[in-house]
């Protein structure tokens, strides 16, 4: 049996159709959010100013590279991805969950 995936990206900020992924660092934790053309030309607009007097950050050694996921976490979506399903959400096999599924979720499970 052959199977197509079609993967919509939504626009975490207004719930729209999404055309970007952006990843962006801050206070040492990294970032990514979806957003459509519209808002990410927003954000970068807004990061413009501080781009320009920002300095590059150093790289390789002096930088601590991000791991795939914990195995508590892959275990944690594993979990929500259940809960999802079983009260009528879409949520794919693999990748980013999204927030209002991990929000409700939360709110469904009294966790945080």
């Amino acid at each position: 049996m052959a199977q197509k995936v079609e993967i919509h990206l939504e626009d975490d900020l207004d719930g729209g159709p999404a055309e970007h992924t952006l990843t962006f660092a801050l206070d040492g934790k990294d970032y990514e959010i979806d957003l459509s053309d519209a808002n990410a030309e927003k954000l970068r607009e807004a990061l413009r100013p501080f781009v320009a007097a920002a300095r590059k950050a150093p790289t390789g050694q002096g930088r601590r590279q991000r791991s795939a996921g914990t195995p508590s976490s892959s275990g944690e979506n594993a979990r929500i991805r259940a809960w999802a399903r079983e009260h009528g959400h879409k949520v794919s096999d693999r990748g980013r969950i999204h927030q209002t599924i991990k929000d409700a979720y939360y709110a469904a499970t009294g966790q945080s």
